[in-house]
């Protein structure tokens, strides 16, 4: 009986050590941008510059580039914005480098990157995918933005009894295998033929890295904590058949913020053969969609 008991107690510390994150801490490093690493010329930061009075920053995922904001920034160009889709250093790089990186410092990094746009413009927008979403969510929490658009953003990842959303299962064990290895099957992936719609375009990393995604997950649990620190009009957009990141998370936003907000709900066939995520690259609906997105920013000038 007494070796049962304690068997039962070290699977709760496990349980709460790697799927809760007990005890989990991160120190932020600062991150230095060295795009003559990119794996490829995609991957690159998109910067539109023509005297615009207003501009907009555009927050790239985990773990892609820029290259997903290839149709958006023209489509903003084309609005009057002077266009900023940063590459978050390591990324789309050396995975290699990446793997020694926490969200803390890629968010201290694109902040700060905000934070100089704001001295330049008068008026400064965000647009955030995915984790970029989240990272848009965290600025509008402590910085007055003059409207953000967030597409398929994450505030929880695993949320089994309180959401009963599961994004992924293996991840409960990420911070125990992150013991072990710092990735597994990583690499670069330059495009994805078996995919269509645009995706088929998608750069990034692929594989495994456990304590880069303990790190995020950790760090939502911040940003949904203080949703409504929101006062920025807010547009969220999610796909009902996301398989990155569950359509549930758009629920959770909605009712958390207290802020002006429109919500757009996509739903995509299975005809398209991606992950019904990364919307803005998908030529069957990114053109409704920044039509929506410029809308809102015309609507919302300060």
């Amino acid at each position: 009986m007494f070796c049962i008991a304690v068997l039962l107690i070290v699977i709760i510390i496990v349980y709460l050590w790697s799927s809760c994150l007990l005890f989990y801490h991160e120190k932020p490093e600062p991150l230095e941008s060295d795009e003559s690493k990119c794996f490829a010329p995609e991957c690159r930061s998109i910067i539109i510059r023509q005297g615009a009075d207003k501009a907009v920053l555009m927050i790239h995922g985990y773990p892609t580039t820029p290259a997903m904001y290839g149709y958006a920034a023209e489509r903003m160009k084309d609005a009057g914005y002077d266009v900023y889709a940063p590459l978050i250093p390591t990324f789309g790089a050396d995975w290699h480098d990446f793997q020694k990186t926490v969200f803390s410092s890629w968010y201290g990094w694109i902040e700060e990157y905000y934070l100089k746009l704001t001295k330049e413009y008068g008026k400064v927008y965000v647009i955030g995918t995915s984790m970029g979403g989240a990272m848009a969510l965290k600025i509008a929490e402590n910085h007055c933005v003059t409207a953000t658009a967030i597409i398929g953003a994450p505030v929880v990842y695993n949320s089994f009894f309180r959401d009963h959303i599961v994004t992924s299962w293996p991840s409960y064990l990420a911070r125990i295998i992150g013991v072990f290895t710092p990735s597994l099957g990583a690499g670069i992936v330059t495009e994805k033929p078996d995919s269509n719609d645009g995706n088929e375009e998608w750069k990034g990393y692929k594989g495994l890295f456990p304590k880069q995604g303990a790190s995020l997950v950790w760090n939502l649990k911040a940003i949904r904590k203080d949703l409504k620190k929101i006062k920025t009009p807010l547009l969220s957009i999610h796909d009902r058949g996301d398989r990155t990141v569950p359509f549930g998370n758009q629920r959770i936003i909605r009712n958390e913020t207290e802020t002006e907000a429109e919500f757009i709900e996509t739903e995509m066939g299975n005809e398209c053969l991606h992950t019904h995520h990364a919307l803005l690259m998908y030529r069957s609906i990114q053109a409704e969609l920044m039509d929506r997105i410029i809308a809102f920013f015309s609507s919302h000038q300060l």
